[in-house]
């Protein structure tokens, strides 16, 4: 509890490790709200039936709070979603002249807030993909300060954690989002690094994955824990070896 998770990806796809842990916190009977910037309900709905779990029975249930924000935005530059009065949409920085998060935090505040008849275990705020929002026109310190709000509000008063997935490239000359991934990952709990091979594409290993766990936060003379695996995503689970360890190798 209390965790604030980075996903990370380079040269790669790491959305499975979306569609894992929306999975694994329904599975667990959290409550989560997940800020779906990347996809489209029915693309998350399918990838969550193939791993066991109804998105919409979620939802209908009260467990899950979706933002669809593929439909928000189209909803806010062509005016066809209707507002109700006194709940400006959470994206409503798109349409103005400021562009701070003050309406998306307040979204993510009062859907993860417990109500008294709520018994599910733990708030889980999940985002996909945060750089989504840098491309809406949010500033890069709005998103960082949208961050921060987060981890106060979710982490630190509601008991929950958080995981939030980023692209980089480290050769990119999108400054603004690699000043975005590296803040995040000085503040992160644990990091996961999705990256694709250096010697490119390969049939049985489809990337590695760095594991850092951030001692240091917590002990200062501490190093940080890196694990390092390999992985080959399937159709419905995705299985990790060593390096250099692969079946079809072996």
């Amino acid at each position: 509890q209390g965790k604030f998770t980075l996903l990370r990806d380079t040269r790669t796809d790491g959305s499975f490790l979306v569609h894992h842990f929306l999975s694994f916190y329904l599975r667990a009977g959290c409550k989560v709200c997940f800020v779906a910037l990347l996809q489209s309900f029915s693309h998350y709905s399918i990838v969550a039936q193939k791993l066991g779990i109804s998105l919409t029975a979620a939802t209908e249930r009260g467990q899950l709070v979706f933002l669809e924000g593929l439909k928000s935005c189209l909803d806010l530059l062509f005016g066809e979603g209707e507002e109700q009065p006194g709940q400006p949409s959470p994206l409503q920085f798109i349409s103005e002249r400021n562009s701070d998060l003050k309406a998306l935090f307040d979204f993510v505040r009062t859907s993860l807030t417990p109500a008294d008849s709520d018994s599910w275990k733990g708030p889980v705020l999940l985002v996909d993909d945060l750089g989504v929002l840098l491309s809406l026109g949010a500033a890069p310190v709005a998103v960082l300060d949208f961050i921060h709000y987060c981890r106060v509000a979710v982490c630190s008063q509601l008991k929950g954690n958080i995981v939030v997935l980023v692209h980089s490239n480290e050769d990119s000359e999108d400054e603004e989002n690699e000043l975005v991934v590296n803040s995040l990952c000085h503040h992160s709990d644990l990091i996961l690094w999705v990256e694709g091979l250096a010697t490119g594409f390969c049939k049985d290993v489809h990337g590695q994955i760095k594991i850092i766990k951030r001692v240091s936060l917590e002990l200062m003379a501490e190093q940080d824990l890196v694990q390092i695996y390999q992985y080959k995503i399937q159709d419905k689970n995705v299985t990790f070896f060593a390096r250099g360890l692969s079946a079809a190798v072996l």
